[in-house]
């Protein structure tokens, strides 16, 4: 055979490779309203930085006729390319191969990029469309996911990992998306379940369509699987983009700093009326987070999910931080199971990659009752404590309004290491509410009191004593335990200003081999 001849089959190889699994299922993918995997890769990342990996390997499977059917690629695109210039590792499932099923050779190649990511220490994205395991391999494609799931686990707090579900992931198959930093799954395209509708209805009776059980809807906004819910592949692949901006390639370097045009000084008379002069009226968090961020930017995380707390990524000055704060406008800010784990989690990323912390409270207390109990909330409410006393990365807290009893604690408190306390004149930093407490201590008295008016007399009195003393954060300043009591309009400059002097904080933990957070 001539070099051109070599040439010729070459070039007919990669074409025929590029097919993946023909034009026919290539067409019913796109009636779906489904990209293809060479397709998705293309839009994800900067054009013509794509460098493929494993073009040419195939199943190695006889059983069941296997051998009679082969694709190049065997139903997984994997290789390198950039976002904004920036390494990224990739791979991308392709239905029209066998509907994505997972062979011992598709396993191979997914582990291939992902020791590379490692080595490179450069992200590693996952585009997940497939049925699960390929059942005619039996074991050896068992044995191929659980490779995944320990390169999952190694590589966590190494490189970010990030999962996109555009289809089905079923099975063992969603561990992997789950050992991953976030996924994103596109409304009505996508699902996720250990056990599909069958399964179920076989075993418990339950009727349930697919959407129902792992739609991206349900995992958005009640499991918290997902941390966002995308119309559509494109939307999802540009919000992986977005995400990249804030993050850093490895857990040993920082986010990329960006040039601000928005001023730091920058002020908004708005800001020293946001919060309610009565204290139980609810207002937007998100309203005070854009006015501090750089251009009104946030990108958030887990929106429809435990919307009692908000947390997401935004820059200040250019410098990448992860904001968590309270939510007054929903469940009136309070901390409960969901909004624990979910802040916890977010906590947690942020310090494994170096992103500073800003906290902004106003939390009157943990969700009371039995439901809250027997479900855990004390193991729950530990693990966001335990999450801001670990973490070492620069925090910054402000505490906006109430701050009662042990959330106020939880909330990256003097006492959890927090390196710069700020408050608002409107703050309220007490073990109780002024109510609650007049009840403890004024039970006693209050029992003597017969007269209705007398008694609603007494208890204001007491309530606009206690008040005058907690309700402010002029207290908890006279102990240190607040650094600063600042103008509202201030907070954006007092806010950068810190950050600015924590870039060069040194902190570390006691040796040992892994901490035991409560799970």
């Amino acid at each position: 055979m001539s070099n051109q001849e070599k040439l010729k089959e070459l070039i007919e190889l990669r074409a025929k490779a590029k097919l993946g699994g023909g034009e026919k299922r290539i067409e019913s993918q796109h009636k779906k309203g489904k990209f293809t995997a060479r397709e998705r890769i293309d839009m994800l990342l900067d054009e013509g930085s794509f460098e493929e990996f494993d073009m040419f390997v195939t199943h190695r499977c006889t059983n069941f006729g296997m051998e009679k059917e082969t694709y190049m690629g065997d139903g997984v695109v994997t290789g390198v390319g950039t976002i904004d210039g920036r390494v990224v590792y990739v791979f991308s499932q392709d239905f029209t191969v066998f509907g994505g099923s997972l062979s011992e050779t598709f396993a191979q190649k997914i582990c291939k990029v992902m020791d590379m990511a490692m080595k490179m220490g450069a992200p590693v994205i996952g585009i997940n469309d497939s049925g699960g395991a390929r059942i005619q391999e039996g074991v050896t494609s068992l044995a191929g996911y659980a490779e995944i799931f320990e390169r999952n686990i190694l590589a966590s707090g190494v490189i970010p990992q990030i999962s996109a579900i555009f289809g089905p992931c079923a099975g063992g198959a969603v561990y992997s998306p789950a050992l991953t930093d976030f996924i994103m799954m596109t409304d009505k395209a996508s699902y996720m379940f250990v056990t599909g509708p069958k399964v179920v209805k076989t075993v418990t009776g339950e009727d349930i369509t697919t959407e129902d059980l792992g739609g991206a809807n349900v995992h958005a906004s009640k499991s918290g699987v997902a941390h966002f819910n995308c119309q559509d592949e494109e939307e999802g692949l540009l919000l992986i983009r977005k995400l990249l901006s804030y993050l850093p390639q490895n857990n040993l370097e920082e986010a990329p700093v960006t040039e601000c045009n928005d001023p730091i000084e920058r002020k908004d008379e708005s800001m020293n009326s946001i919060v309610p002069e009565n204290p139980n009226q609810p207002y937007n968090v998100k309203d005070v987070i854009y006015n501090i961020v750089d251009n009104g930017e946030f990108l958030e995380i887990h929106r429809d999910y435990a919307k009692n707390i908000v947390v997401g990524f935004s820059k200040l000055n250019g410098m990448s931080v992860g904001i968590v704060a309270n939510q007054p406008n929903f469940l009136a800010g309070v901390l409960d199971i969901d909004s624990s784990r979910k802040a916890a989690r977010f906590v947690r990323f942020c310090d494994s990659f170096n992103i500073p912390i800003l906290t902004l409270v106003d939390v009157p207390g943990f969700l009371p009752g039995s439901s809250q109990e027997y479900g855990g909330i004390i193991i729950h409410g530990a693990k966001l404590m335990f999450a801001y006393g670990e973490a070492t990365v620069p925090k910054v807290t402000v505490t906006l309004r109430k701050s009662y009893g042990g959330a106020h604690d939880v909330m990256s408190s003097k006492q959890l290491r927090g390196d710069v306390n700020y408050a608002w004149p409107s703050a309220e930093i007490a073990v109780m509410g002024a109510a609650g407490a007049i009840e403890v201590l004024e039970g006693r008295k209050l029992s003597t009191i017969e007269d209705p008016a007398e008694k609603a007399k007494y208890i204001a009195e007491k309530e606009a004593e206690y008040k005058k003393q907690f309700a402010n954060p002029y207290n908890a300043a006279k102990y240190g335990y607040i650094d600063d009591v600042i103008e509202p309009m201030n907070t954006r400059f007092r806010v950068i200003r810190a950050f600015q002097t924590l870039a060069t904080k040194k902190e570390t933990l006691p040796p040992k081999k892994h901490s035991n957070i409560p799970l």
